[in-house]
């Protein structure tokens, strides 16, 4: 899929990424950014989303998710005050992750093969070294997972990798957003089964022969859930019903 990360959710070479198992609660993706947080070797994350987008000077980062621990509040400060405005003013223009030196270690950014990959951000009075993640995926999906330490493991493929992961992190809180403002009218068995096949590729036509329907019926289904799932496509219903798992 390449490294850009700018509205992953759309077109159809973006639907495979799309079928990595979603998460079913909170309590799915607390373990995913803890895991990652292991492999970078750092002590603490944070998932910040994006509010207000589109008011005037009314953008904030508002915290997810995070492991900060007693010191929560401070860390968090710390960081807004001393990077907040650069986090919002790079994501417009940028989805290279940022890292930052702390005081407590001089030459956290100063290593590594890595630079291309990055944006180095000067530095500040603040506790701690970092690394935040930038993802886009529209209005309501736009943030960063960070994550803080005196030092973080770092190279070109941890780089991309972690950099995917913390796209279906995000991924995973808007689609659990999305469902819980999904419509009443929900899915048929048959609209179900006709996106999943649409899904794996399949024509109307090889979906009529599957399912025993015409391919009038089939288009009609395909229409009907597009309709359901308040998409403009055929492939953005297909986005969607994976999002909110009514298909895989």
């Amino acid at each position: 899929m390449g490294y850009s990360r700018s509205g992953m959710a759309d077109g159809p070479g973006n639907i495979q990424y799309l079928r990595l198992q979603r998460a079913s609660s909170r309590s799915d993706v607390f373990p995913k950014l803890v895991a990652m947080q292991k492999n970078l070797k750092a002590r603490h994350f944070a998932v910040f989303r994006i509010a207000g987008a589109g008011l005037p000077n009314k953008r904030k980062l508002i915290c997810e998710l995070e492991n900060w621990g007693p010191a929560g509040a401070h860390h968090q400060d710390q960081l807004m005050g001393g990077y907040g405005e650069v986090f919002l003013e790079h994501i417009d223009m940028s989805i290279l992750p940022l890292i930052w030196n702390g005081s407590e270690n001089a030459s956290f950014a100063d290593a590594g093969d890595f630079s291309p990959l990055m944006r180095r951000l000067e530095e500040k009075v603040v506790a701690f070294s970092g690394v935040a993640f930038p993802v886009r995926l529209g209005a309501l999906g736009n943030g960063y997972v960070a994550f803080l330490a005196t030092s973080i493991e770092l190279g070109s493929d941890v780089i991309i990798d972690q950099h995917v992961r913390c796209c279906q992190v995000m991924m995973d809180l808007l689609a659990l957003d999305e469902r819980r403002s999904v419509p009443a009218e929900t899915l048929s068995e048959r609209e179900i089964a006709c996106l999943q096949l649409a899904g794996d590729g399949r024509i109307s036509e090889e979906i009529a022969e599957n399912l025993g329907l015409s391919v009038h019926t089939v288009n009609a289904y395909l229409g009907s859930a597009t309709i359901k799932l308040d998409s403009v496509n055929r492939i953005q219903a297909i986005a969607k019903a994976i999002r909110l798992g009514y298909i895989h």
